[in-house]
């Protein structure tokens, strides 16, 4: 059977090459005789993987010795709480709104501390990112968070927001990886796994030191990052298997020549769907030039009554999950790194000759 090309925004496709390693180490890890899934995560053998990929990763992104790098669980949602619990101090905390994730965000936010809103692109339907000068942040918050990439819309930031000294937080869930980023701007970055890291259940948190020890003494110890920071991460069972998966990613990304070679492969995937949509009077992307995701590539058909016949065919193609989210409409072709170009290609070729016969 061919492989599918996956255009999901998450649970997304894995690199061929992971998939292949980790079947031929699905049963026993090299010589220990047992499946990662049946390791005790703190045993020597775990405790060598997870080592190692933290430290690829911390080569991957430059990660300095004055972050820690927590693996935990509860998806990027369950960081939509603990950001506010960890960081308040019973300070208003700023968010810039520029989708349907940022609303969550805000949502979770709001039952724990005050939240001020302090950018939108709501009036625009979201389809685009607000500029830096309308950006305001009171230099009292606690910190300032942001969606660098918006999964949903298709919308993404093209520079990092100013924020002064205030504490900038990222949800970069969709974008991580995809290219090279400065670490150091940063005071908190968290991101779900299952996009460009690995399978669901693990997500990324990358924290400041500084910003640490800062939760109420009455928070739950799972939702306090000082308590997994200082357990490395093995404050409980931790998603091992998850975890060994994305150490395999690591790998493959630092073989492949890191995130610059990421970046470079990236933007040429994503230029190419978008001169194709552009080029043509039967697609549309609604959102602005200057706004547009690498990752995600939300697009309509100038006829919606073709839109099942497009999704059919294009199964029979091989292609899935073009269908947009329910919120959009139209199509969506998420393109994160494992996607190779060549299936980028072919979606664009099939575009092209969908048009033909029913334009």
């Amino acid at each position: 059977m061919d492989t599918a090309i996956n255009f999901s925004a998450g649970p997304a496709m894995l690199p061929v090459d992971v998939l292949a390693r980790a079947k031929d180490e699905l049963s026993a890890w090299r010589d220990s005789g047992m499946s990662v899934m049946e390791m005790s995560h703190r045993g020597k053998d775990f405790m060598a993987i997870a080592e190692k990929a933290e430290s690829d990763l911390r080569e991957l992104m430059g990660i300095g010795e004055n972050y820690k790098v927590l693996f935990l669980q509860g998806g990027a949602t369950s960081q939509f709480s603990m950001i506010p619990i960890n960081l308040s101090q019973g300070q208003p905390a700023s968010y810039i709104n520029t989708g349907a994730w940022s609303k969550k965000a805000i949502a979770e936010a709001t039952r724990i501390c005050e939240v001020n809103v302090v950018a939108s692109t709501e009036e625009q339907n979201f389809t685009c990112i607000p500029l830096q000068k309308e950006i305001t942040v009171d230099q009292g918050s606690c910190y300032l968070h942001y969606t660098p990439n918006e999964t949903i819309g298709g919308v993404e930031f093209n520079y990092v927001p100013e924020a002064g000294d205030v504490p900038l937080v990222a949800d970069m869930s969709s974008t991580i990886l995809s290219r090279p980023m400065d670490v150091d701007k940063y005071g908190v970055i968290y991101a779900g796994a299952q996009k460009n890291i690995g399978p669901a259940g693990l997500t990324i948190v990358i924290i400041r030191d500084d910003l640490l020890g800062l939760a109420p003494t009455d928070t739950p110890s799972m939702f306090n990052y000082d308590v997994h920071a200082k357990s490395g991460s093995m404050f409980n069972t931790p998603p091992a298997y998850t975890w060994y998966i994305a150490g395999l990613v690591f790998e493959w990304l630092l073989e492949k020549g890191g995130l610059v070679e990421m970046a470079s492969i990236n933007r040429r995937k994503s230029s190419k769907l978008y001169t194709a949509i552009d080029a043509s009077d039967f697609y549309q992307n609604p959102v602005r030039a200057d706004s547009r995701s690498w990752m995600n590539i939300p697009f309509t058909l100038a006829n919606p009554d073709l839109d099942g016949e497009f999704l059919k065919q294009a199964e029979a193609e091989n292609m899935f999950y073009l269908k947009g989210h329910r919120s959009v409409g139209g199509m969506r072709a998420s393109i994160y790194n494992a996607m190779p170009e060549e299936s980028v290609d072919k979606l664009i070729e099939f575009m092209v000759e969908f048009e033909r016969s029913n334009g």
